[in-house]
């Protein structure tokens, strides 16, 4: 109940950019599922993003691709990292996908993905905990 009432609070911007979001976020889960993660990577840094992005995109991007992977099942850290990178990249806005592993999980591997931009984390959470691996830029 209380979803509704935070949709209903939205304006008709907001509203569209959510449901860009649930597209793309959706798009990009499908085309994991059904093509490599290089692939889609390739797709998505085709676009000519070399600008950095101001705090009010990267902060819109996290909120709308965050609340969008809410609702496609199996939308990993990874489909958001690829789904915020080219809603930045269609606006001109550079960024990069960082991979790294959890330290301390023994015979576990925990792989984990982050979308930065410049030296902001936009999607993923903290790096704390965990050994970099790559990074994939726009």
């Amino acid at each position: 109940m209380r979803n509704w009432s935070r949709l209903r609070s939205l304006s008709g911007r907001e509203m569209l950019f959510l449901a860009r979001c649930l597209m793309v976020v959706s798009a990009v889960r499908l085309a994991l599922t059904l093509s490599s993660y290089n692939r889609v990577r390739g797709a998505v840094t085709r676009l000519d993003a070399r600008r950095d992005a101001g705090i009010t995109d990267l902060r819109r991007v996290a909120w709308g691709v965050a609340a969008a992977a809410r609702l496609v099942p199996g939308a990993t850290c990874l489909t958001q990292a690829l789904a915020g990178q080219y809603l930045l990249a269609r606006q001109g806005n550079a960024s990069k996908i960082s991979i790294g592993i959890e330290k301390g999980t023994g015979s576990t591997l925990k792989a984990h993905a982050w979308l930065m931009s410049g030296n902001h984390i936009v999607l993923g959470g903290t790096i704390k905990g965990f050994a970099h691996l790559v990074d994939h830029g726009s």
